[in-house]
């Protein structure tokens, strides 16, 4: 005798119609082209403000009629889309490259993003390549330009035009650099004996974005680089810093706002979860030095 299903009929077409549309989905993430896990995402954060991923780093995009600020550019190996991304967002030349760190995958596509794009001043020749004002100038704390051009007599892992042109140093009590572009004031923020010792955090004030590099990674725990003068109570400072720039969304709390974080990896962020961040890292800091406190290995 044929059992009654105790499903009813209408929901067995419900599970029906879901199972078709689900192998379905199989069927064409099946036959998705392989190139589409090759392609960036292009992220609209701000009104004129982008964040393109899928190259490395985080690669922050800010676009206004003086031209186009880039923060961070990725590990180079993806440059030619970066900028063909850039390019479908505007026209406009690409005015500066500001680097947060001296990390490859901060750095790598410098070379090419920097020649893409113009100076604002002539310059004779920026970074030896190029006529005047041929090429974008590359921002970043003096550290990051000392560890990417080599020891004299030895061979840099950076091609020449990859190398920062201005740089500012908190060693001769210049802990920032100012930029006013596109109607927007942006400081650039050294973190001292953070991840490394050359970290700057960029803030665009008018758009209300930072972006901080590897002091804030959602990816992992953070990675300091104890040999390039990095501490895990410098990111801890860092990370209050940030938390003391940033804003929430009070008194709207249940509304999407606040000041949007671009971490050095990872997913778009808001205070509260540099504020939870920032309680891991200090929580691993305190229970690492009790061990260490009792004689442990």
């Amino acid at each position: 005798m044929k059992r009654k299903s105790p499903i009813p009929y209408g929901l067995q077409v419900v599970f029906a119609a879901a199972t078709v549309i689900a192998a379905g989905a199989t069927l064409i993430a099946q036959q998705k082209p392989a190139a589409d896990a090759d392609a960036l995402e292009v992220i609209e954060i701000r009104p004129n403000f982008y964040v393109i991923a899928g190259d490395g780093s985080n690669i922050a995009v800010q676009l206004g009629t003086d031209g186009i600020v880039v923060v961070d550019t990725g590990t180079g190996q993806k440059a030619k889309q970066v900028i063909a991304e850039i390019r479908k967002l505007s026209t406009r030349p690409i005015r500066y490259v500001i680097n947060t760190s001296a990390d490859a995958d901060h750095v790598g596509g410098n070379d090419e993003l920097s020649a893409a794009g113009q100076s604002v001043i002539p310059t004779g020749g920026l970074n030896e390549i190029g006529a005047a004002g041929g090429r974008a100038p590359i921002l970043a704390e003096e550290n990051v330009q000392s560890r990417m051009a080599a020891p004299e007599g030895e061979k840099s892992a950076f091609p020449i035009g990859a190398w920062p042109t201005v740089t500012y140093s908190s060693a001769l009590e210049e802990a920032q650099k100012d930029l006013y572009i596109n109607g927007e004031a942006i400081i650039t923020t050294h973190q001292p004996a953070a991840h490394t010792d050359g970290d700057s955090m960029v803030f665009f004030r008018r758009s209300d974005v930072l972006v901080t590099g590897d002091v804030f990674d959602q990816t992992r725990f953070p990675v300091i680089d104890r040999e390039k003068g990095g501490s895990v109570q410098g990111v801890i400072d860092s990370l209050n810093r940030i938390i003391g720039i940033t804003v929430p969304p009070v008194p709207f709390i249940w509304q999407e706002g606040g000041t949007v974080v671009v971490p050095g990896h990872g997913l778009i962020s808001h205070e509260a979860d540099v504020v939870d961040y920032r309680d891991m890292v200090t929580i691993v800091r305190d229970r690492i030095r009790a061990w260490i406190g009792k004689g442990m290995t």
